[in-house]
């Protein structure tokens, strides 16, 4: 089971496409209105595994003040705009696709932007850091952001979305962060470090895929009616994602060393993606909600393989690992 789980994680620009096409054919030949009980299981499915690997204590930690307040200019100064004008760009004419664009901008970094900067060989420590406040930050922003910018053409249930981030942001956090405690209390650290930390990410990957299946499966007659609107969904992505790891790319060149601009990069181009699938799925409703939830489906496949091919181009940008970096990675 685990090396199947291990596959679909590591596959992720590959099984979304499956599952949306599963919800899709699902969705054509069959009542898929019962799958909407199954959208609060799947939420917390995706998000409460992730959640127990987050070091919130982290945060305290000093020392790299001048990384982390620029990451989060970017991520909500910069980024959100960008977003919204794609948005009004591209789907002038489809409020609710824009509101999605502008959910996924508006929740930056995930697990994987500490993944992908180990990868890099960038500085993890500031990623971890990157991760818990982009994700506090983002989750207190969303409601307010998404009022300002969509507020006039989208009814934007402001005491629902901050409701539902309470329920799949907050209390999972806690959960988390009691279980991993607990966890490491029953079995050591060692042992959860090598043998149980790696395996929750697997199971918040099933929940995405679940919530993908759903989504599509509610719009799969609309969308066959116009199957052409998942492909112009990928316009703005990529523009929206190159666009990103430039402007990042730049700042981290100009002001930081190799670790951090790695760190930068990965801490404001990774948006947390899951979460606002969740919020998209439980704050709208059935019909508005997988509306919305499409074109952040269709970022996972943007995302996961930018990531992944600029991984392989950060020694050409940032030049190679130092000796003294190097080694402090093998430590950590």
């Amino acid at each position: 089971m685990w090396k199947v789980l291990g596959f679909i994680q590591k596959n992720l620009v590959w099984s979304v496409p499956v599952f949306m096409i599963a919800g899709l054919i699902f969705g054509a030949v069959a009542n898929p209105t019962p799958l909407t009980a199954l959208i609060i299981p799947l939420t917390f499915l995706m998000v409460y595994p992730m959640m127990i690997n987050l070091q919130i204590q982290k945060v305290l930690s000093g020392g790299d003040y001048k990384v982390q307040l620029l990451t989060q200019l970017i991520n909500f100064a910069v980024i959100p705009f960008f977003a919204f004008g794609m948005g009004r760009l591209f789907f002038a004419d489809q409020p609710l696709v824009a509101l999605g664009l502008l959910l996924a901008s508006l929740l930056p970094t995930s697990g994987m932007t500490i993944s992908w900067t180990g990868f890099a060989k960038g500085n993890i420590s500031a990623a971890i850091k990157m991760t818990v406040i982009g994700l506090i930050l983002g989750s207190i922003a969303t409601p307010f952001y998404a009022k300002w910018l969509m507020g006039a053409v989208v009814e934007i249930p402001l005491a629902s979305i901050f409701k539902q981030i309470i329920i799949i942001v907050f209390l999972p956090m806690v959960l988390g962060f009691v279980t991993r405690i607990t966890l490491i209390q029953i079995v050591g650290a060692d042992k959860y470090q090598k043998n149980l930390k790696q395996k929750f990410p697997a199971f918040s990957t099933l929940g995405v895929l679940g919530i993908v299946f759903v989504a599509m499966a509610l719009k799969a007659k609309d969308i066959i009616a116009n199957p052409l609107v998942l492909l112009s969904f990928l316009i703005p992505l990529a523009i929206l994602y190159v666009g990103n790891f430039l402007f990042s790319t730049l700042i981290g060149k100009f002001f930081f060393k190799r670790g951090d601009a790695i760190a930068l990069v990965y801490g404001t181009v990774m948006r947390n993606l899951s979460i606002a699938l969740a919020i998209a799925m439980t704050a709208f409703g059935k019909e508005q909600g997988s509306e919305i939830a499409l074109i952040i489906a269709m970022a996972y496949i943007i995302q996961v393989q930018a990531a992944a091919w600029y991984v392989r181009f950060s020694d050409r940008i940032f030049g190679p690992v130092p000796d003294s970096q190097s080694t402090m990675q093998q430590s950590a």
